[in-house]
C-alpha cells in the first residue's frame, strides 16, 4: 500500500487558484493529462512517482508533477505542508531543460504566504 497522499492547491484570498487558472488555459489534453499524473501520485504514493517520473525533487520540500504530452512539458510545483497533505503552488509550461529560476521563486513565494497563512489560521483556532 503506498503513503497517502492528498494533494490542494494555494487560494487566494477570494478562494480562487492560480493553478486551477493554468489547468482552465491548457488544452483539454494536456490539462487531462497532468490532472492524471496527481491522481497516480496520490494513488501510489510519492516513492513510485518518483521512479515514474512523475515527480522530481527541485529543492528542500518543493518538488514538480511532470506531465508532456505532443512536445509541450507542464510542471505544478508543490511541496509538503503536514501529514497527507501536499499543496500545489502553481503551474507552468516548461520550455527549457532547466526549471526556471523565475517559477522557483514564485513557488517559494507561494509556499511562504501559505505557511504564514495556515500558522495565522492555527493561533486563531486556539
Amino acid at each position: 500500500m503506498a503513503a497517502e497522499i492528498e494533494f490542494d492547491w494555494v487560494r487566494r484570498n477570494d478562494g480562487s487558484s492560480e493553478f486551477e487558472d493554468f489547468l482552465a488555459g491548457l488544452p483539454a489534453k494536456d490539462a487531462a493529462k497532468l490532472l492524471a499524473v496527481i491522481q497516480n501520485t496520490e494513488a501510489y504514493g510519492l516513492a513510485t512517482a518518483l521512479t515514474m517520473q512523475w515527480v522530481k525533487k527541485l529543492e528542500d520540500n518543493l518538488w514538480e508533477l511532470r506531465s508532456a504530452r505532443a512536445g509541450n512539458a507542464q510542471r505544478a510545483v508543490f511541496f509538503h505542508a503536514v501529514g497527507p497533505d501536499y499543496v500545489i503552488t502553481h503551474g507552468f509550461t516548461k520550455k527549457t531543460q532547466r526549471t526556471p529560476r523565475a517559477e522557483l521563486e514564485h513557488a517559494r513565494s507561494l509556499r511562504a504566504r501559505y505557511l504564514v497563512d495556515r500558522k495565522d489560521d492555527d493561533e486563531q483556532d486556539h
